[in-house]
């Protein structure tokens, strides 16, 4: 919990309220348990009430929502594939593993440098992506993420040997407002939905499906 603090203790606006995708079947999996607690140990450290955190997993079961209501958490009605805006609040998104085009499809709703200076990602490292990605891959198919690679600051999560399953690869990802504002002015004329429609490795449950 104190490296997510870390990043915010500067003059960066703490994070009033939180969205998680992504956790998993938690009533199966131990990985998905652990992530699970990090985030309620999260909230308490951040003073974020559960009641202003809003999940989705399309695989979770009924009794798994019931659970995530009785620990005073919300669930969000639909499938927002990541199209998440943060309306003016700073917020955190909790989002381990999540799949390449969630993280993209939640730049793409908040492609401003206003917005993006107010979000705080818990995620899959950008710059795993980016050195895993040929960068034409990247940049036609999330090209968001392509964009805003030279405006975000990064720090790893702390390893630990009995997660390293549970949390390899995660990272603490925040836009400070300076740097979003340093990029050139054409980075933020281009705001087409992403569509995927030339992605071959495409990581996301569709709306509907």
């Amino acid at each position: 919990a104190g490296a997510v603090r870390a990043p915010l203790s500067g003059p960066a606006e703490p994070p009033a309220r939180c969205v998680c995708y992504g956790l998993g079947r938690f009533g199966r999996c131990p990985a998905a348990r652990y992530q699970l607690a990090f985030l309620l140990l999260l909230l308490d450290e951040l003073r974020v009430p559960p009641a202003r955190c809003a999940l989705f997993d399309p695989a979770f079961s009924a009794r798994e929502a019931a659970a995530l209501r009785a620990l005073g958490l919300c669930l969000l009605p639909e499938n927002e594939e990541g199209k998440h805006g943060v309306e003016g609040s700073a917020t955190l998104f909790y989002m381990v593993h999540c799949g390449k085009a969630l993280y993209n499809n939640l730049l793409w709703s908040n492609w401003s440098p206003a917005a993006l200076s107010k979000l705080v990602i818990i995620g899959n490292s950008f710059r795993g992506i980016e050195e895993r990605l040929l960068y034409r891959i990247l940049e036609r198919d999330y090209s968001y993420i392509a964009k805003v690679l030279k405006g975000v600051e990064e720090v790893a999560l702390p390893s630990h040997p009995r997660y390293l399953d549970t949390f390899n690869d995660t990272s603490v990802h925040w836009f400070p407002l300076d740097k979003l504002q340093e990029l050139s002015p054409e980075v933020w004329d281009f705001v087409e939905e992403p569509m995927y429609q030339d992605c071959e490795d495409l990581e996301i449950i569709r709306k509907g499906e």
